[in-house]
Parts: structure tokens; C-alpha cells; sequence
């Protein structure tokens, strides 16, 4: 008996060691701190020397063609962040898809649309399989207007035009219609790496509307149906760690942008990356071997 009360009280000491197996974080609004406030200067640090040490990868961050950004979530109550080009803006094709998932959510907690079957079902195609079609539905349903009010309410601020701009979905996706360009560089589609980041962060966090939502946006987004940039080289190195994605390309334009949670808490972070390259895909590819290496690296 003695033992079970002894057993008993350190399962109460610790409850996060189980929990933060799980998803979102059982983390407690306060201790969740803006990720903007948790730069880390040795990953900053570590992570600029890897990937500048890239000839041809520092040639495209000079030119304002690559940003990227990593969050470090191995120990959820000491979160680090860092990023390259962090705050600019890029035409990122379908990866602002998330902006209108979220919308969908908001809308849909609120009573201005209903989540019918087809709707769950579009959600799932436009994330999983990046389908146009499915995105542009989702679009006319909830509007241009939905989306930048969310993207711009100050409790996400997923679009700051004062920090760079964002997050921001204005056009269909396979033509026609109206459009509802951002301000700043008049970009239909755009991202940056840093409001991606908080994107992830949030979501993983279960601040994305509320923690319902936000595990039902994670359902969503796990297990993509596309295998390409940092996916095919996360089925390689990582095939049993639960990937959260969302990816677009179009022409030059490459993006992605996941989430891996790894069995292992080594292996838990966020990683975006924008690409204005015709080797934008395989780049992609390319960082995900050198980003873990960073992240593995000691604190200096």
C-alpha cells in the first residue's frame, strides 16, 4: 500500500511527462509566451552558420529568394526560436491554404457556417491533397473577407503589415473571380516565414480558436498525402514520427511548412522554409538533414 501511495505522489509531480506525449501541449495560457520573445540566440547562431555555410543558399537568402524558420519543441517549457529572413513576405502558392482552414474554424465556432460533411471533407482535400478545387469552395464559402479579418485580428496578427505582412489568401485558387489582394506588395497568395511559424506554434499549443478546434485542425493536418519537399526526406530519416504540413509550389515559388513529433522529444519542431528558386523543391529537400543537425546541437 505504501508503495502505491509512494508511486502515486510522483505521478502527480509530473503529469507533463505523459501529457506532452500528446497533442496540442497541455500547456497553460500563461506559460505560453509569444514565439517572436523566445529567439534563441545559440540556435540563431547555429543555425546561420549551417545554412550560410550553403554557397548557393546564401546566395538566394541575399537576394531576399529564401527565408526559414525553426522552433525547437523538444522541452515545451523552454521553446527556441530562430529564423533567416524571418519577417519577408514571399508569394508562398499553397501553403496560405492554413489561413483559410483557420477561417473555416472560426466560422464554423461561431455559427456563420456549418460544418456539414462536405465542408470536413474540402477541409481535408485542400490540406492533405492541396486540391484547388476543394480550396476555392472553401473560399466562396466563407469569403475574402473572413479570411483577412481573421489573419488580422490582433489575437493572431498572422498578417502585420507594421512586422512585414503574413499569412494572406486573396484570390481563388485556379482562376476567376474577384481578388482581394494584401496591401503591401499586392501578393495574392503570400507567407512569412515567421507568421508561419506562430501559425504551427499556436496550433500545437491548442490556441488556434479554441483547443477543440485546434486538435481537430491538427486531425487535418497530419499524415499528408503529398510526399515531396520536407516529407520525402522526414519518410527516410523519420518514418514513424506524426508529420503536420501543409506545402505549395507554383513556377519558381516553392514553400512548405510541418510540424514533426517524433516518439523521441529530440526529435520536435517546426519547420518553414520559402524558396524563390527552379530548385526550389529539391532545397527543400535538402534542409531538412541540416536543420536537425542544428537543432541537435548543445547550447553554447
Amino acid at each position: 500500500m505504501r508503495k502505491f501511495f509512494v508511486v502515486l505522489f510522483f505521478s502527480a509531480l509530473i503529469p507533463s511527462v505523459s501529457g506532452q506525449q500528446m497533442l496540442p501541449l497541455k500547456m497553460s495560457r500563461e506559460n505560453i509566451k509569444p514565439l517572436t520573445k523566445l529567439v534563441d540566440n545559440s540556435l540563431q547562431n547555429n543555425l546561420e552558420e549551417e545554412i550560410m555555410g550553403n554557397e548557393a543558399w546564401s546566395h538566394l537568402i541575399s537576394q531576399n529568394k529564401m527565408a526559414i524558420g525553426i522552433v525547437d519543441l523538444s522541452n515545451p517549457e523552454k521553446v527556441r526560436f530562430a529564423r533567416i529572413n524571418g519577417n519577408y513576405m514571399m508569394y508562398a502558392a499553397s501553403l496560405p491554404k492554413i489561413a483559410i482552414l483557420l477561417a473555416a474554424m472560426e466560422a464554423i465556432e461561431k455559427g456563420e457556417l456549418t460544418e456539414t460533411p462536405e465542408v470536413k471533407k474540402d477541409m481535408r482535400l485542400m490540406i492533405s491533397k492541396s486540391d484547388n478545387a476543394a480550396s476555392t469552395r472553401m473560399i466562396d464559402r466563407i469569403g475574402y473577407s473572413k479570411i483577412e479579418s481573421v489573419m488580422t485580428d490582433p489575437k493572431y496578427a498572422f498578417y502585420d503589415e507594421e512586422n512585414g505582412g503574413g499569412l494572406w489568401v486573396g484570390k481563388r485558387y485556379g482562376g476567376g473571380g474577384d481578388t482581394n489582394r494584401e496591401p503591401l506588395k499586392n501578393l495574392s497568395h503570400a507567407a512569412s516565414v515567421t507568421q508561419v511559424c506562430r501559425f504551427y506554434y499556436l496550433l500545437a499549443n491548442g490556441q488556434l480558436v479554441n483547443e477543440k478546434r485546434s486538435k481537430q485542425m491538427l486531425n487535418i493536418m497530419e499524415n499528408p498525402e503529398l510526399h515531396h519537399k520536407f516529407v520525402n526526406t522526414l519518410d527516410i530519416i523519420a518514418p514513424t514520427a506524426r508529420l503536420f504540413r501543409k506545402s505549395g509550389s507554383w513556377k519558381t515559388f516553392h514553400s512548405d511548412s510541418i510540424l514533426v513529433w517524433g516518439k523521441e522529444s529530440n526529435r520536435r519542431y517546426i519547420l518553414v522554409a520559402l524558396v524563390d528558386d527552379p530548385d526550389g523543391e529539391q532545397i527543400i529537400r535538402n534542409l531538412v538533414k541540416p536543420v536537425e543537425k542544428v537543432l541537435k546541437k548543445p547550447e553554447i
